[in-house]
């Protein structure tokens, strides 16, 4: 009887044992997932955040809250990468363009053919973005050295949404004059053919920065182009441009839009 409870007894206990040793395993490997979970949940949290950081930056940059900003945030290059090529960039412009079309349609002209609209080119007109790609997307400083010799190549294309609005202009009977800061002398004639090239045919003036203003900011140019416009005796309707400088300042017209660019900055 003595023996039978005793085996009995070893039962229990071996039993006993198993259980806890598969309670002790169990409990180390919930504890192995739970540091796993940790740290992906904490390297989503990091990505994330800076993902989350990228969208607000962009937003001050074009509510022109963030000013004389040098380079696109490092952390903020992959974020301006799909920006800018993944069709987010491109419905941002179809969006603005047909904006602009509705204005387009309730006005109505007088028939002395005075009545203007003015563009900017570069990231306006024609898109620099294969020469920002070689730049980080904006994360590399400003090298004018290198942005020259890219611009005279003559390359640039034309932004479709904004070639469909200048055609429609034009047809529309407005005299449209192309407004840039590139230099006269060294960048005139390849900036024009440029143009010709991507179909922006039939515009009244190109107009580029000369000596006099070398060296000025962009806003104080054009403010000045503006004002001997209406001087001459027109009225301009619209201003669109890619960076707030095109926008700013004096004789603005009746209207401006600004078109999204968080590359870079010009004052």
């Amino acid at each position: 009887m003595a023996e039978r409870v005793e085996g009995e007894l070893l039962k229990v206990v071996v039993l006993v044992l198993i259980l806890v040793m598969l309670g002790a395993k169990t409990e180390a490997m919930s504890t192995t997932r739970g540091h796993k979970r940790s740290k992906d949940e904490s390297s989503g949290s990091g990505e994330g955040d800076s993902m989350s950081f990228c969208l607000s930056w962009r937003l001050a940059v074009e509510a022109n809250n963030v000013v004389a900003w040098p380079t696109v945030p490092p952390q903020c290059s992959r974020y301006v990468e799909t920006y800018m090529i993944n069709g987010q960039y491109e419905r941002d412009l179809d969006l603005i363009v047909e904006e602009i079309l509705g204005y387009l349609n309730q006005t109505l002209l007088p028939p002395d053919s005075m009545d203007a609209w003015i563009l900017d080119v570069d990231d306006t007109c024609i898109s620099n973005i294969y020469y920002y790609k070689t730049k980080n997307y904006g994360c590399d400083p400003y090298d004018p050295s290198a942005f020259r010799k890219w611009a005279m190549k003559g390359g640039c294309p034309a932004i479709p949404s904004v070639l469909r609005l200048f055609s429609i202009l034009v047809d529309k009977g407005f005299k449209v004059f192309l407004l840039t800061g590139r230099d006269e002398e060294s960048l005139g004639e390849v900036t024009k053919n440029n143009l010709h090239n991507q179909g922006f045919i039939g515009y009244e003036r190109l107009i580029l920065r000369n000596a006099a203003y070398r060296g000025k900011s962009a806003m104080k140019y054009k403010s000045d182009v503006r004002k001997q416009l209406e001087e001459e005796g027109y009225r301009i309707w619209g201003n669109v441009g890619d960076q707030w400088s095109d926008i700013k300042g004096d004789y603005l017209g009746n209207r401006t839009f600004k078109l999204p660019n968080p590359m870079y900055f010009v004052p």
